[in-house]
């Protein structure tokens, strides 16, 4: 049976201690017990306590300085709670102690169920502060879970199939620019469908060398090759019944673009050396920057395969071409990064907004993000400025992209940055300029 709660008792008399120790383990607390600050510190610099019981006069530092440290962080965990003790039951050093941060005080001598109830209430209070926190955590991460952002026409088609192909069991191929968000496009498939319980295996065709990715794909048998001291399974095998998504599948060799054939129209693969085989269940998302169209015109990408994986495309715009959903970007990643470094109030001002609207970011949203990241961290207060943006966005030619941009856009920043943080990623209506 697990501890009510773990209390670190402080008072220079060992008979206090001895009392408040077998009171406590008797009331179900774990309790420690030490004679001064020093020791106490000690104690929470490498353990953690929800409760700190500490008597205010003792020899060397007082019990409001380690109520001190705990309140500032420098002693405890951010939400331990500290309960303060003392024999002089001025109202002098009661309010000392509460303007410190104590949750509470007693006096001694003391009767035991005064304690009893201030102790359960202080735990109480303690794991309510650790469930708030990591609920506020919880939602920060959902709220910071990266999604396809944006409001824009071409960004609405692209969730609007997305949705539809979720659905489907057919093989998709991703389409865009580099940091466009294919993977996230992937993920967003994977989510909406059937699949979603089960594995989301990703793998960058382009970043394993040859000889090592077939074997991250199929697997290989314990002696297949120098090296191979046990079998290994692949990430077809993996994946079971899920969503395997090869990225930047344009960079695949011939010989594998022939085995991954084999695997799409027979639903079955061969680890390397193996000679059985395994069943293939799980669905292909593909995913390229190339125009494969292209390469299988110049013999680079085999015509059969191409078809197979080009059931259905889904082309992402590059962010160039959709810069209304600038705005909603740059709030999302404010909140990302400024949640990150302890500064949630920021926004970007009309100026830097405009600068940022008018690049033509050929890293597409992955190189906003940078930039906004890049400014959070280097802005102080509450707004950014065209000061902390790098120079390259800065010497963008202003109204390069306002000219394509209906004028209301540059007013959006303001209901942004003052409305709920989770409205950056539900589908917007069209802002007014009265909005």
């Amino acid at each position: 049976m697990s501890a009510r709660g773990r209390v670190l008792v402080v008072d220079d008399e060992r008979s206090m201690q001895e009392f408040l120790e077998i009171f406590l383990r008797s009331e179900g607390y774990e309790a420690v017990t030490v004679g001064d600050v020093a020791s106490a510190r000690a104690q929470l610099e490498s353990d953690d306590f929800d409760l700190v019981i500490t008597d205010i006069q003792m020899p060397g530092d007082s019990g409001l300085e380690l109520l001190h440290a705990v309140q500032s962080g420098a002693a405890g965990g951010a939400e331990t709670v500290v309960i303060v003790m003392t024999a002089f039951a001025s109202t002098e050093t009661a309010i000392a102690a509460m303007k410190e941060g104590a949750y509470d005080y007693i006096t001694k001598p003391f009767k035991v169920d005064a304690i009893r109830m201030i102790v359960e209430k202080a735990i109480e209070k303690k794991s309510l502060s650790s469930e708030n926190r990591r609920l506020r955590s919880e939602l920060r991460s959902r709220i910071r879970e990266r999604h396809l952002i944006g409001t824009s026409r071409a960004m609405q088609r692209v969730v609007d199939l997305i949705a539809q192909v979720a659905a489907t069991k057919a093989n998709v191929l991703i389409s865009g620019e580099s940091g466009t968000g294919k993977e996230i496009a992937a993920r967003e498939i994977h989510d909406g469908s059937d699949r979603r319980e089960s594995p989301f295996v990703a793998v960058n065709c382009g970043a394993i060398p040859e000889n090592l990715l077939e074997s991250e794909l199929f697997g290989h048998v314990k002696g297949a090759f120098t090296g191979a001291v046990q079998s290994k399974p692949g990430l077809f095998e993996t994946a079971g019944q899920g969503t395997v998504f090869l990225d930047e599948i344009g960079e695949l060799s011939l010989p594998l673009q022939v085995k991954l054939l084999r695997v799409i129209q027979e639903r079955t693969f061969r680890r390397v050396g193996g000679t059985g085989d395994l069943r293939f269940d799980a669905r292909l998302v593909a995913a390229t920057n190339r125009r494969l169209g292209d390469e299988v015109a110049a013999g680079r990408f085999r015509e059969d395969l191409y078809y197979r994986l080009n059931v259905i495309e889904v082309e992402l715009p590059p962010l160039r071409e959709r810069r209304e959903d600038v705005p909603l970007l740059v709030a999302h990643f404010v909140e990302k990064y400024g949640s990150d470094l302890g500064r949630e109030a920021q926004r970007v001002n009309d100026a830097a907004l405009e600068k940022l609207v008018a690049y033509d970011y050929p890293g597409n949203v992955r190189e906003l993000e940078n930039v906004v990241e890049r400014a959070v961290a280097l802005s102080r207060g509450e707004e950014i400025g065209v000061e902390v943006l790098p120079p390259t966005v800065v010497r963008s030619r202003a109204g390069t992209g306002r000219e394509r941009l209906p004028a209301e856009i540059f007013h959006i920043d303001r209901v942004i940055f003052h409305i709920d943080r989770v409205r950056v990623t539900v589908p917007a209506r069209r802002l007014s300029r009265s909005s």
